[in-house]
């Protein structure tokens, strides 16, 4: 590990500890290690090979569900065979011990619980479990893709045959109203605002990490690419989260 990174990681460590009320916000780069792909990397993004607005909107699900559950149905079995990472595994560490107070999450994949982080806020929902749209019975999502491969027909609910949908916020749709007022609430709670793995470019996840800074937080930014809120970090850790995060707990003295 470069020297530089290893001063800015102990200026992270020296944020953390004198923080009264540190939050962490996550993205997809925090789980691309635990082989999930992220969605705007160059090449290997899951938006460079698919239009979202044609696959993963509610107008598409409603319109073209077969296209949707196409593109979900292997994303989905991915991220059930995925482990938690080193990153993941810290970052949770420091939230059982009190130095992180919550994580707020832009992740569907659960990994983040799985952990062993208590208190996690999922602004995009869960891939773990889906809903009837018409009668709102609710399903493990492995449920879901027995009725799906049972009979090669798209995943109808049992007790009034609607197509059922993941719990999953896609396009054109709102955040879960009380994952958002949890989130806003933790923003304006904060005093230091742990940012990993976002290129904080989804609307309107990304104002989050804005609203605690408007609210007097600082701010890290840990991820590869450069975001729209560089220039407002005290610190930018542009590096591998599985090595800066479980670093960044070591130097917070758990």
């Amino acid at each position: 590990m470069e020297i530089d990174f290893l001063s800015q990681i102990e200026l992270s460590a020296s944020m953390l500890r004198n923080s009264e009320y540190a939050v962490a916000f996550t993205g997809a780069g925090i789980s691309t290690a635990s082989g999930i792909p992220d969605f705007r990397s160059p090449k290997k993004g899951l938006w460079e090979k698919v239009d979202p607005f044609e696959v993963v909107s509610l107008t598409a699900f409603r319109d073209h569900p077969e296209k949707f559950f196409n593109w979900f149905k292997p994303l989905f079995l991915q991220a059930r065979s995925a482990k938690p990472n080193s990153a993941h595994i810290f970052l949770s560490r420091m939230e059982n011990e009190g130095i992180i107070k919550s994580i707020i999450t832009q992740n569907i994949d659960c990994l983040q619980q799985e952990s062993g982080a208590q208190r996690v806020i999922e602004l995009h929902g869960s891939a773990k479990t889906a809903t009837c749209p018409k009668c709102r019975s609710t399903y493990d999502t492995d449920r879901l893709f027995e009725l799906y491969n049972s009979d090669g027909n798209l995943p109808n609910c049992p007790q009034c045959g609607q197509i059922v949908k993941p719990d999953i916020v896609l396009f054109e749709e709102m955040l879960p109203e009380k994952a958002w007022h949890a989130a806003h609430q933790e923003a304006c709670r904060a005093d230091l605002i742990l940012v990993i793995g976002s290129s904080l470019e989804v609307y309107p996840a990304n104002t989050i990490p804005d609203i605690a800074i408007r609210n007097g937080a600082r701010l890290i930014i840990n991820t590869l690419s450069k975001t729209p809120m560089d220039h407002l970090a005290d610190v930018l850790l542009p590096m591998d989260v599985t090595q800066s995060i479980p670093e960044l707990c070591k130097m917070v003295d758990i």
